[in-house]
């Protein structure tokens, strides 16, 4: 089997974090609060455009 990391289809904003949590194969809500953390202790900035390069990056979720 053979694993692509995408966007999920179980999406809050873009599908991001829960297909990263698909990929792994953990809660999407841990990498949720993961990245909330992280947005945070970054003053927001860098966390915000790390989010935007993943959306443009990951492919969008086959159908």
């Amino acid at each position: 089997m053979n694993k692509t990391l995408t966007r999920s289809k179980n999406k809050m904003i873009g599908g991001v974090c829960a297909g990263i949590a698909e990929y792994f194969n953990v809660d999407p809500t841990l990498v949720r609060v993961a990245y909330a953390i992280l947005a945070v202790f970054s003053a927001g900035f860098p966390g915000l455009l790390l989010y935007i390069l993943l959306l443009i990056i990951m492919p969008a979720p086959k159908e």
